[in-house]
Protein backbone atom coordinates (compact mmCIF):
# COMPACT_ATOMS: atom_id res chain seq x y z
CA UNK A 1 0.00 0.00 0.00
CA UNK A 2 2.87 2.35 0.81
CA UNK A 3 4.57 1.58 -2.50
CA UNK A 4 1.37 2.40 -4.37
CA UNK A 5 1.09 5.82 -2.79
CA UNK A 6 4.76 6.49 -3.53
CA UNK A 7 4.18 5.50 -7.15
CA UNK A 8 1.21 7.86 -7.47
CA UNK A 9 3.01 10.74 -5.84
CA UNK A 10 6.11 10.23 -7.99
CA UNK A 11 4.07 10.07 -11.17
CA UNK A 12 2.85 13.58 -10.76
CA UNK A 13 4.75 15.60 -13.29
CA UNK A 14 4.40 19.29 -13.52
CA UNK A 15 3.37 20.50 -16.91
CA UNK A 16 2.25 18.52 -19.94
CA UNK A 17 2.71 14.76 -20.14
CA UNK A 18 1.25 13.90 -16.77
CA UNK A 19 -0.60 10.76 -15.77
CA UNK A 20 -3.90 11.83 -17.35
CA UNK A 21 -2.75 14.15 -20.04
CA UNK A 22 -5.60 14.64 -22.53
CA UNK A 23 -4.44 15.87 -25.89
CA UNK A 24 -4.95 14.89 -29.57
CA UNK A 25 -3.94 11.25 -29.02
CA UNK A 26 -7.11 10.48 -27.05
CA UNK A 27 -9.50 11.07 -29.96
CA UNK A 28 -7.09 9.19 -32.24
CA UNK A 29 -7.08 6.17 -29.91
CA UNK A 30 -10.88 6.36 -29.70
CA UNK A 31 -11.16 6.42 -33.50
CA UNK A 32 -8.74 3.50 -33.77
CA UNK A 33 -10.82 1.58 -31.22
CA UNK A 34 -14.06 2.24 -33.12
CA UNK A 35 -12.47 1.25 -36.45
CA UNK A 36 -11.06 -1.91 -34.85
CA UNK A 37 -14.52 -2.74 -33.45
CA UNK A 38 -16.15 -2.24 -36.84
CA UNK A 39 -13.54 -4.43 -38.56
CA UNK A 40 -13.75 -7.12 -35.87
CA UNK A 41 -17.53 -7.00 -36.00
CA UNK A 42 -17.52 -7.45 -39.76
CA UNK A 43 -14.76 -10.07 -39.91
CA UNK A 44 -15.06 -12.02 -36.67
CA UNK A 45 -18.15 -11.33 -34.59
CA UNK A 46 -20.83 -11.43 -37.33
CA UNK A 47 -19.72 -14.79 -38.81
CA UNK A 48 -19.19 -16.15 -35.32
CA UNK A 49 -22.64 -14.99 -34.20
CA UNK A 50 -24.14 -16.43 -37.41
CA UNK A 51 -22.49 -19.79 -36.77
CA UNK A 52 -23.61 -19.71 -33.13
CA UNK A 53 -27.18 -18.91 -34.21
CA UNK A 54 -27.15 -21.70 -36.82
CA UNK A 55 -25.82 -24.09 -34.21
CA UNK A 56 -28.53 -22.98 -31.78
CA UNK A 57 -31.24 -23.56 -34.43
CA UNK A 58 -29.72 -26.96 -35.27
CA UNK A 59 -29.69 -27.98 -31.61
CA UNK A 60 -33.26 -26.74 -31.10
CA UNK A 61 -34.47 -28.61 -34.19
CA UNK A 62 -32.73 -31.81 -33.05
CA UNK A 63 -34.19 -31.40 -29.55
CA UNK A 64 -37.65 -30.88 -31.01
CA UNK A 65 -37.24 -33.96 -33.21
CA UNK A 66 -35.92 -35.97 -30.25
CA UNK A 67 -38.84 -34.93 -28.06
CA UNK A 68 -41.24 -35.82 -30.90
CA UNK A 69 -39.61 -39.25 -31.25
CA UNK A 70 -39.74 -39.68 -27.47
CA UNK A 71 -43.45 -38.83 -27.40
CA UNK A 72 -44.06 -41.31 -30.25
CA UNK A 73 -42.08 -43.93 -28.34
CA UNK A 74 -44.16 -43.25 -25.24
CA UNK A 75 -47.36 -43.55 -27.27
CA UNK A 76 -46.17 -46.82 -28.82
CA UNK A 77 -45.17 -48.11 -25.39
CA UNK A 78 -48.59 -47.25 -24.00
CA UNK A 79 -50.28 -48.85 -27.01
CA UNK A 80 -48.20 -52.03 -26.74
CA UNK A 81 -48.80 -52.23 -23.00
CA UNK A 82 -52.53 -51.89 -23.63
CA UNK A 83 -52.41 -54.58 -26.31
CA UNK A 84 -50.33 -56.78 -24.01
CA UNK A 85 -52.88 -56.38 -21.22
CA UNK A 86 -55.68 -57.17 -23.67
CA UNK A 87 -53.88 -60.28 -24.91
CA UNK A 88 -53.16 -61.35 -21.33
CA UNK A 89 -56.84 -60.98 -20.45
CA UNK A 90 -57.84 -62.96 -23.53
CA UNK A 91 -55.28 -65.65 -22.72
CA UNK A 92 -56.52 -65.83 -19.13
CA UNK A 93 -60.09 -66.12 -20.43
CA UNK A 94 -59.01 -68.87 -22.84
CA UNK A 95 -57.26 -70.70 -19.99
CA UNK A 96 -60.33 -70.38 -17.77
CA UNK A 97 -62.62 -71.61 -20.55
CA UNK A 98 -60.28 -74.49 -21.32
CA UNK A 99 -60.14 -75.44 -17.66
CA UNK A 100 -63.93 -75.34 -17.44
CA UNK A 101 -64.30 -77.47 -20.57
CA UNK A 102 -61.76 -80.01 -19.31
CA UNK A 103 -63.47 -80.06 -15.93
CA UNK A 104 -66.83 -80.75 -17.59
CA UNK A 105 -65.26 -83.46 -19.74
CA UNK A 106 -63.66 -84.98 -16.64
CA UNK A 107 -66.99 -84.86 -14.78
CA UNK A 108 -68.76 -86.54 -17.71
CA UNK A 109 -66.09 -89.23 -18.00
CA UNK A 110 -66.16 -89.70 -14.23
CA UNK A 111 -69.96 -90.10 -14.30
CA UNK A 112 -69.71 -92.59 -17.19
CA UNK A 113 -66.99 -94.53 -15.36
CA UNK A 114 -69.01 -94.45 -12.15
CA UNK A 115 -72.10 -95.78 -13.97
CA UNK A 116 -70.01 -98.49 -15.63
CA UNK A 117 -68.50 -99.49 -12.28
CA UNK A 118 -71.96 -99.42 -10.64
CA UNK A 119 -73.38 -101.62 -13.41
CA UNK A 120 -70.40 -103.94 -13.17
CA UNK A 121 -70.76 -104.17 -9.37
CA UNK A 122 -74.47 -104.78 -9.72
CA UNK A 123 -73.84 -107.51 -12.31
CA UNK A 124 -71.18 -109.12 -10.13
CA UNK A 125 -73.42 -108.79 -7.06
CA UNK A 126 -76.33 -110.38 -8.93
CA UNK A 127 -74.07 -113.12 -10.21
CA UNK A 128 -72.73 -113.76 -6.71
CA UNK A 129 -76.26 -113.77 -5.29
CA UNK A 130 -77.34 -116.24 -7.93
CA UNK A 131 -74.32 -118.46 -7.27
CA UNK A 132 -74.96 -118.16 -3.53
CA UNK A 133 -78.57 -119.20 -4.02
CA UNK A 134 -77.46 -122.09 -6.23
CA UNK A 135 -74.85 -123.06 -3.63
CA UNK A 136 -77.38 -122.79 -0.82
CA UNK A 137 -79.92 -124.84 -2.75
CA UNK A 138 -77.37 -127.51 -3.57
CA UNK A 139 -76.14 -127.37 0.01
CA UNK A 140 -79.73 -127.71 1.18
CA UNK A 141 -80.12 -130.72 -1.06
CA UNK A 142 -76.88 -132.22 0.27
CA UNK A 143 -77.95 -131.52 3.83
CA UNK A 144 -81.30 -133.17 3.13
CA UNK A 145 -79.62 -136.19 1.66
CA UNK A 146 -77.18 -136.34 4.57
CA UNK A 147 -80.04 -136.01 6.98
CA UNK A 148 -81.77 -138.84 5.16
CA UNK A 149 -78.58 -140.92 5.34
CA UNK A 150 -78.16 -140.16 9.02
CA UNK A 151 -81.76 -141.11 9.71
CA UNK A 152 -81.27 -144.36 7.83
CA UNK A 153 -78.13 -145.02 9.76
CA UNK A 154 -79.86 -144.22 13.02
CA UNK A 155 -82.91 -146.24 12.21
CA UNK A 156 -81.07 -149.35 11.30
Amino acid sequence: MVNFSILISSSEVSGPGGLFDIDATLPLVAIQFVILMVILNALLYSPLLTIIEERKEYILSKLAKASEILSQANELTAQYEQELNSVRKEAQLEITNSQNIHKEILDIELNISQKYIDNLLETISDDLSEKKNIALNSLDGIVQSLCGDIEKQLSI
